[in-house]
């Protein structure tokens, strides 16, 4: 009796119930994810993936009526509620990762795309059970997770890396879908088409995005970034770094104003994470925006980074000559190009420093 109370009350309010836990499920994913080389986080993934894969298999081995998805008292009902609730926990673990591993100017599209998907997971609940939109969710998952778990196993990153993570997603889905053709009470070949223009139309995406430097450089990630006046390291192995004292207006100013003298040296730091083992390279480009308002490459510094440090391998590079008043922006890319993070500044030519405060980053 109380069980079937609890099944009709859940049915009623379904809809607000799994928008909260969705939304819920994105905050505590941003607050508690920290690494993608952690073995519990992707421990975390995996489970995610398997049991969306045992759901799916499940809703088409056990489908009878075209409406028992949302009959509380039918399994199909609670079985497509797991469904997107753990579809939902894997794209928000995506978004959380790889919003944190570029400049959202720059990755917006594939962040566009994963946020769709989170925002289909919910609004278009009724697809879940479309045998199609199942699977195209599923395989954007696995290439997603590839792409970063992939370089992770095997300490390195570049353009073959990518293509294997391509490789292995396909393997992957290709036997979950002869496992899935074992276990449907309905043969997938009636979808196969459909089907198949999904997973390929995905795979020429992410392959397009990759290519033309708008996937974010998953891995890594810019963990903080600055422009100073000076940088140096104290006897503890800590960066002291100087800045002007700033409003608290300033930090959500795009171009943040930096005053200088000419002939003085501008510092720009940042802490690139990278998995453990991974050892890399980046480059701090240096632009500044003429009058065209066209960005023109002044410099390009090449630095190293060495992977597994929680707060990012520190690093800075700096310029004393070219610098003009005017726009400016430091790219942080990685040896493909894709950019890992942007510094802004507005320059100001000065007669003397402003005040300025000591930052330590340790």
């Amino acid at each position: 009796m109380h069980l079937t109370k609890l099944k009709n009350w859940y049915g009623k309010y379904e809809r607000p119930i799994s928008s909260l836990s969705l939304i819920g499920g994105f905050v505590f994913d941003a607050v508690t994810l920290k690494r993608v080389d952690l073995f519990w986080e992707n421990v975390w993934v995996v489970g995610h993936l398997v049991i969306v894969g045992v759901c799916i298999i499940l809703v088409h081995a056990l489908e009878k009526g075209e409406n028992d998805e949302a009959n509380p008292s039918k399994a199909h009902f609670w079985l497509v509620n797991i469904l997107q609730f753990f579809f939902g926990g894997i794209l928000s673990t995506y978004l959380v990762f790889y919003f944190r591993s570029s400049d959202i100017t720059v990755a917006w599209p594939f962040m566009l795309i994963l946020a769709a998907s989170f925002a289909a997971n919910e609004v278009l609940k009724r697809h879940f059970v479309r045998l199609t939109f199942q699977i195209s969710q599923l395989y954007l998952s696995v290439f997603a997770f590839a792409v970063f778990i992939v370089p992770v196993i095997l300490h390195k990153i570049g353009d073959g890396i990518f293509i294997l993570s391509g490789a292995v997603s396909l393997v992957v889905i290709g036997l979950y879908l002869l496992i899935l053709n074992y276990f449907s009470k309905n043969p997938i070949s009636r979808s196969w088409k459909t089907i198949t223009l999904s997973i390929s139309g995905i795979f020429i995406l992410m392959n397009v995005f990759y290519f033309t430097k708008l996937l974010p450089p998953i891995p890594l990630s810019l963990k903080d970034a600055g422009v100073f006046y000076s940088i140096a390291r104290n006897t503890q192995g800590d960066y002291v770094a100087m800045a002007e004292q700033k409003s608290l207006w300033e930090y959500f100013t795009l171009y943040p104003d930096f005053r200088y003298i000419s002939g003085q040296p501008v510092y720009v730091y940042t802490a690139v994470f990278s998995p453990s083992g991974l050892n890399t390279a980046i480059a701090h480009q240096w632009q500044k925006k003429d009058a065209s308002g066209n960005w023109a490459t002044v410099d390009t510094v090449a630095l190293k980074v060495v992977g597994g440090r929680d707060g990012g391998f520190r690093t800075y590079s700096q310029k004393t000559f070219s610098l003009s008043p005017g726009h400016w922006r430091v790219n942080v890319k990685n040896t493909q190009g894709q950019t890992i993070g942007l510094v802004r500044f507005n320059l100001i030519l000065a007669d003397a420093l402003p005040k300025v405060i000591e930052e330590i980053k340790k």
